[in-house]
């Protein structure tokens, strides 16, 4: 293997929310269990092996997934307790592992290029997910190959509950009888485009011209192609809890208005989450900032289940506002920061039984996109 040969690993952690809820119910081992809104107007959140047999998936209206699989045990859901779980696999690996992104709240990358001189990085690989296995009860998964993309469908290939390799030299021969479905970040509407311009396995796309595929599919178009022939220089990005968005504002005029104040962390609150919403980012911690006339600067910070809910950061932001403002004192500057970020579109829905709330957010973030992120906000903040 060459020097500059990359050793990547993907690891998810296997029907996540369901390995958590077996974990404090044992009698949900082996039975189709799924998780999300009970109302019929829920979708489901997560579901285990069992109950995808009977063709049920996330984001299925659970409508649907009741006809499908009656017999299921059918689960609210926990997003603190998932939150919990998923800092712990995280402590484990930030122990071990020399680079490893967070990608989302049940999988990460790990970069080990370079590691092979000390020990076989499929042996640490295989290793580190033994001791995830032992110290949390979470059933996880793993790839390792060259790169990102080859890796998580490596993983795909793993589950439930393997290891998988893939070597430089085999890299081609593993992707090509794979259906292109297999290709991350391929959606419904480019996978229904290219089945019906006959592609249906890796290979067959990875032959085409990239100019055809181009101008059939755009700039996405030279992306997907590249996937399908093992090609993604995409680095692993450290995680650091540093990793966060934030938002500030200095008074022309110094000021005890609580009311103006509650007022300003409401907007403030709601931009910070309508731009996590709209990089598809979920957020674990928010922290209040306070600079007080004579430049005292206090800041209080909470960790909170993974979100990207404007009420879920309003209350958590007022709550931590009213326990760092103390001093009665004029205040300069106020700041949100949210941080502790990963990826995941939180389906809004995903455990709310209540659509309209969701409606309501989904019809909001649409006026913002087009009308700019002032367009529309709650009353409480529109003095």
């Amino acid at each position: 293997m060459s020097g500059s040969q990359r050793q990547i690993v993907h690891m998810d952690l296997d029907a996540f929310f369901v390995s958590v809820e077996r974990l404090n119910n044992s009698a949900l081992k082996g039975k189709p269990v799924i998780i999300g809104g009970m109302s019929d107007r829920g979708v489901v959140a997560g579901c285990s092996y069992e109950a995808r047999k009977f063709g049920v998936h996330s984001a299925m209206p659970m409508r649907m997934a009741r006809q499908l699989c009656s017999d299921a045990f059918f689960i609210r859901g926990d997003m603190e307790e998932y939150s919990k779980q998923s800092r712990i696999v995280t402590d484990i690996i930030a122990e071990r592992a020399p680079i490893y992104e967070k990608a989302s709240i049940d999988e990460h990358y790990l970069d080990l290029t370079g590691m092979d001189r000390f020990f076989g990085c499929l042996k640490w690989s295989t290793e580190l997910r033994e001791t995830i296995i032992k110290e949390t009860g979470l059933p996880i998964s793993f790839g390792l190959s060259v790169n990102k993309t080859v890796s998580k469908i490596a993983t795909g290939e793993a589950k439930p509950n393997g290891g998988i390799e893939v070597m430089p030299d085999l890299v081609q021969p593993f992707l090509n009888p794979l259906s292109i479905k297999k290709i991350p970040m391929l959606g419904p509407k480019t996978y229904q485009l290219l089945r019906s311009m006959g592609i249906i396995n890796i290979e067959t796309l990875s032959q085409i011209p990239i100019d055809m595929i181009q101008r059939v599919l755009g700039k996405n178009g030279v992306s997907i192609w590249k996937k399908a022939n093992g090609i993604d220089p995409s680095p692993v990005v450290k995680y650091t809890e540093q990793k966060s968005m934030s938002t500030e504002r200095t008074f022309e005029q110094d000021t005890t208005d609580i009311r103006y104040l509650n007022e300003l962390i409401i907007r403030m609150a709601e931009k910070l989450a309508f731009e996590l919403r709209s990089k598809q980012k979920l957020t674990a911690c928010v922290t209040v900032k306070i600079k007080y006339s004579n430049f005292d600067t206090h800041s209080m910070q909470k960790r909170i289940p993974y979100t990207s809910f404007d009420h879920d950061i309003i209350s958590v932001a007022q709550d931590l506002f009213k326990k760092v403002y103390t001093r009665r004192m004029l205040i300069r500057l106020i700041g949100i920061r949210l941080s502790s970020l990963i990826s995941g579109t939180q389906q809004l829905n995903l455990f709310e039984d209540t659509p309209e709330k969701v409606n309501l957010y989904l019809a909001m973030d649409k006026i913002r996109k087009r009308y700019g992120k002032d367009a529309v906000g709650r009353a409480a903040a529109m003095r």
